[in-house]
């Protein structure tokens, strides 16, 4: 696949996405995922960007594995989620069905009816130009941060600074507790918030309907 956010380990300069180092930072500990070479405690939290690949992915095209369309390779990714002939392939759908929540379930979804609609309309409001949701940080008070920004920004800025907040992303879900304190926030957003969740569930239903749709859709697997 093409990288996403690449990032350079130090010591021995090899390349990952972003994501997947962290992810294999968590489970390895010290090591980079290729080589087994050392890696410091601070790349292991904030690795850093390797900017000159980004700015090859700006410059160069390459063809899209399916439609052989020539694409930016920063825009490949994106790309994909509307390449018909790609989601044939892989079978990549954003589609999820609605099932009809069970009668037993009912009682406990009613509790999150309401702030659920509140939620589901503030996520939907707070929104960049690219559609993708803003926050502010609790940390410094700075708005207008995408997940990926503040993400990225509260890394740069605020890595030893461990204050009980609110996490502003957890809130804008529908199933969000305003009340639910994290006391280490940046902790939390590069524990729970290296995706965005709208491309792996419908923000539309309440958690308890989620719960409800992998029940069904796990009957259906062979």
């Amino acid at each position: 696949e093409v990288l996403k956010t690449p990032v350079r380990t130090a010591a021995c300069q090899h390349v990952f996405c972003r994501k997947c180092f962290l992810t294999a930072m968590r489970e390895s500990g010290i090591h980079c995922p290729l080589c087994r070479g050392n890696v410091t405690r601070r790349e292991r939290a904030c690795p850093e960007r390797a900017l000159d690949l980004e700015n090859i992915m700006r410059k160069f095209s390459g063809s899209c594995r399916c439609c052989a369309k020539q694409i930016k390779f920063y825009r490949m990714r994106h790309h994909y989620k509307s390449c018909k002939k790609y989601q044939d392939e892989y079978g990549v759908s954003s589609i999820i069905p609605n099932f009809q929540i069970s009668q037993d379930s009912v009682g406990n979804s009613n509790r999150s009816e309401t702030s659920t609609s509140d939620n589901t309309e503030t996520y939907q409001e707070n929104t960049s130009s690219s559609g993708h949701p803003t926050f502010k940080c609790p940390l410094c008070q700075e708005s207008n941060f995408t997940r990926q920004r503040l993400l990225d920004h509260c890394n740069s800025n605020h890595l030893f600074q461990i204050v009980p907040v609110t996490c502003p992303i957890c809130v804008s879900l529908p199933w969000g507790d305003p009340s639910q304190i994290t006391r280490n926030f940046v902790s939390h957003l590069n524990q729970r918030h290296q995706f965005d969740y709208g491309e792996f569930v419908n923000l539309q239903l309440d958690e308890e309907t989620q719960y409800q749709t992998a029940v069904e859709e796990s009957f259906q697997v062979n």
